[in-house]
């Protein structure tokens, strides 16, 4: 009984909730929505120098977003050469898959992409909580019934998705310029996964078609 009790302490310690792990604070705050600018723009094609790492095998080219209408995304990643890796659409909460290589075709990976990509250009999400760190605030909210923790400084830095208490996935923006992330990186704590992005600022707007 006494190891059973202590077993129980132990699990209930394990899965203490992510913002007192990070030692956040409460804060009240008028914000009733957090928003996320960098696939925001109708007007853009936002075209990234790509590595995608996935199981040991690097896959690096070309990723394009482009916002085609509201809540309505087309996401495609090439080679340089203009051979498609895989086309995604995100319309509202709908994701579909319009070609992904047969290396990448597989049930669990396309789901863990649709989620990461789901976070990537989710524009605008309800706050359940704000927090404070020091220097930035921190907007709890949820995506798909996964708790998703928003920070932002000057800008939106960070966005982590979270688990049992502990951190899953970090998305990563830096060099941020205006309404656009130069750098992005998504990091996977769980599996292994990692997708780097550099943007690419081209004087006439890329295609997202591609070529099979």
């Amino acid at each position: 009984m006494r190891y059973l009790l202590s077993s129980f302490f132990m699990f209930f310690i394990a899965c203490g909730s992510y913002p007192k792990k990070q030692d956040f604070q409460l804060a009240n705050t008028s914000i009733s929505f957090v928003q996320n600018p960098y696939f925001s723009s109708e007007t853009k094609d936002y075209v990234y120098k790509a590595n995608i790492s996935v199981y040991n095998r690097d896959f690096s080219g070309i990723f394009i977003v482009k916002k085609i209408g509201k809540s309505n995304h087309r996401l495609v990643f090439t080679t340089e050469m203009g051979n498609k890796i895989f086309d995604f659409s995100i319309v509202n909460d709908t994701f579909k898959v319009n070609f992904i290589l047969d290396a990448l075709d597989k049930a669990l990976l396309k789901n863990v992409l649709k989620k990461d990509f789901k976070a990537l250009i989710k524009e605008e999400l309800p706050v359940v909580k704000s927090y404070l760190s020091p220097n930035t605030l921190i907007y709890e909210t949820k995506l798909d019934n996964k708790k998703h923790f928003y920070f932002k400084s000057q800008k939106l830095d960070k966005i982590v998705r979270v688990g049992n208490g502990k951190e899953k996935v970090a998305f990563l923006f830096s060099e941020i310029s205006d309404t656009i992330a130069n750098q992005i990186k998504i990091e996977h704590s769980n599996i292994k996964l990692r997708i780097h992005l550099n943007y690419l600022n081209f004087s006439e707007p890329a295609s997202p078609s591609g070529r099979n």
